[in-house]
Parts: structure tokens; C-alpha cells; sequence
């Protein structure tokens, strides 16, 4: 009998332990649109940190692509935005997807995209869904990061 008592507090433990982890997976309560972005790690650009995110940027249209990761491989996705005095005034995303699910969701990434930053500040954007697209986000994220860079004055 005892032995069974002692196996109650290694699976409370056990699954607390689980649900803990799975919290730090969590997104946001509405469960798209954005998001307060994080900083990045291979880009060199911070988010709200750098100069590259002072909003001193040079109008114009600017172009990058970004890989990503999916279930099919990686990804990528070219992004072209338009700024003027550091606001997005028109967005485009082309997806270079093979697989017939990964061209789906970009294709409704790039379908919504407008929707949700035109009109921003680039320095207050970070997406992570758009559509019902979460994963293509991540290209997108990186390749304004890269044109943060580029327009940075």
C-alpha cells in the first residue's frame, strides 16, 4: 500500500512539470495578429534596441528574403515593404514553397499580411499568425529585421 502512495507525488510532479513546459510554448491570449517582438539573435538587430530601430530609416521600397522552418523543410519567403517616415504604406510576400500545404499557408499569409502591418510603425511589428498561417511569421519577422537594416539611415 505504501508503495502506491508514493507514485501519486512522482506523477504530480511529473505533470506539472509538462504543463510548465508547455506554458513557455504559449501565444498570445488572442491567438494571432502581433505580438511584442523579441530580440533577435542572428540578424545583429534588435528589436527596440539598436539603431536600426530608432525609426531613422530612409523612405523607400525595400526587398528581403528569409528562410523558415516547416514540417515539409525550409521555407522562404520574400518580403517587399514600402516605409515612409518608418511606417509600412504597402507590404508584399511572395512564397517560394514546393509542398502543396507550405504554398496554402503562405499564400494566406501573404493574403493577410497587409491587414495587419500596413500602416505601422516598422519598429512596433512582429507577427506570429496571420491567416492561420503561424510558421511562415518567422521569415517574415527575419526578413524585416534585414530591411530594418538596409533602411536604417
Amino acid at each position: 500500500m505504501k508503495t502506491q502512495h508514493a507514485k501519486y507525488p512522482l506523477a504530480i510532479l511529473t505533470g506539472l512539470t509538462i504543463v510548465g513546459a508547455l506554458a513557455g510554448c504559449a501565444t498570445d491570449a488572442a491567438g494571432g495578429g502581433t505580438t511584442p517582438s523579441s530580440p533577435s539573435t542572428d540578424s545583429g538587430t534588435e528589436t527596440g534596441t539598436d539603431e536600426a530601430a530608432t525609426g531613422s530609416y530612409t523612405d523607400g521600397e525595400y526587398t528581403e528574403s528569409a528562410d523558415y522552418q516547416s514540417p515539409n523543410g525550409t521555407e522562404e519567403v520574400t518580403v517587399t515593404v514600402s516605409l515612409a517616415d518608418g511606417v509600412i504604406t504597402a507590404v508584399e510576400v511572395v512564397g517560394d514553397g514546393d509542398n502543396p500545404n507550405s504554398k496554402r499557408y503562405q499564400g494566406e499569409f501573404a493574403d493577410g499580411i497587409g491587414d495587419v502591418v500596413v500602416g505601422k510603425n516598422i519598429d512596433e511589428i512582429s507577427v506570429d499568425k496571420v491567416a492561420g498561417s503561424s510558421l511562415t511569421s518567422a521569415g517574415f519577422n527575419d526578413a524585416i529585421d534585414a530591411i530594418k537594416a538596409d533602411a536604417a539611415s
